[in-house]
């Protein structure tokens, strides 16, 4: 009778495992399908990601001049750094999180979400993951398109390992900053108006992720700082290791940013238990 039960029990787990799965795939699916609806969009998200690209050709250009290295980057590897980091921020789809959160609480209609039988992290996790994939063919796109352009001689690491960890970082990278606009979004709860935190993560993040300047030509005391933070590991210990370079971080930075992401993780769910209490909104 108890390896009756034993085994009824596994295969029950195992069948809501499979649901939640099944759920989440369809919600990833249907945002997937959505952003065919918004081509001006998608349009837009590739000229930024064109754009950034080539405002980096113009000023490396010039700052490289007749030096053949800067910090250890010749002109086409920097150039390589930048379409690659400028691919991933292109395909980084958590700010309308935050800004979804903020405007269904602001309107009254987060009720919604507080009544669907499902994990509400893991809802806004799955709705965007459907869009990054989305935008993850375009982008990709743009930055094989500014390769043939320019003829740049791309560098991109041949070690298979150095690849996979790269891509692992990628996607704990997306899953943290998702779960950072999660949590924005749901101090709203308390502050209705989150406009200004999010203006600070915005404008931040873009310095600190790398994407603005490759981190390493900071000074030695603040990189050693920001390695401490999971912004480091989220685009620019990715798109350092996928063109060569601090391999000797790889394993470090895939355990920090994994930590990161466990702890935001169970910091939301607390957080959100907590400030879901405050919601007085009304309407579906």
């Amino acid at each position: 009778m108890n390896n009756y039960n034993q085994v009824y029990s596994r295969q029950s787990l195992f069948y809501k495992f499979k649901q939640n799965i099944r759920k989440y795939y369809e919600i990833a699916k249907i945002n997937f399908k959505l952003q065919l609806i918004w081509r001006f969009d998608v349009a837009v998200n590739m000229m930024f990601t064109i754009v950034k690209i080539l405002f980096a050709y113009i000023l490396w250009k010039a700052i490289f001049g007749e030096n053949n290295l800067i910090s250890g980057f010749t002109f086409n590897s920097m150039l390589s750094y930048y379409i690659i980091s400028s691919f991933l921020s292109g395909i980084d789809m958590s700010r309308s999180t935050s800004e979804e959160i903020c405007n269904r609480v602001k309107i009254g209609t987060f009720s919604k979400y507080m009544i669907i039988p499902i994990d509400i992290q893991n809802y806004f996790f799955s709705k965007n993951f459907g869009m990054t994939f989305f935008y993850l063919a375009f982008n990709m796109l743009s930055a094989f398109v500014w390769i043939f352009i320019f003829r740049i001689d791309f560098a991109f690491t041949s070690n298979p390992v150095q690849i996979l960890i790269s891509i692992l970082m990628i996607v704990l990278g997306l899953i943290f900053m998702m779960q950072l606009h999660f949590f924005i979004g749901i101090l709203s709860f308390k502050f209705i108006e989150i406009s200004f935190f999010r203006m600070i993560v915005d404008n931040m993040t873009e310095f600190v992720t790398g994407t603005m300047i490759p981190l390493v030509l900071l000074p030695e005391t603040v990189v050693t700082i920001m390695k401490l933070f999971p912004f480091y590991y989220t685009t620019y210990l990715p798109s350092m290791l996928l063109i060569g370079r601090n391999s000797n971080e790889a394993i470090q930075g895939l355990i920090i940013i994994a930590l990161w992401v466990i702890s935001f993780f169970i910091i939301n769910k607390i957080i959100y238990k907590r400030m879901r209490v405050l919601f007085d909104g009304v309407g579906i």
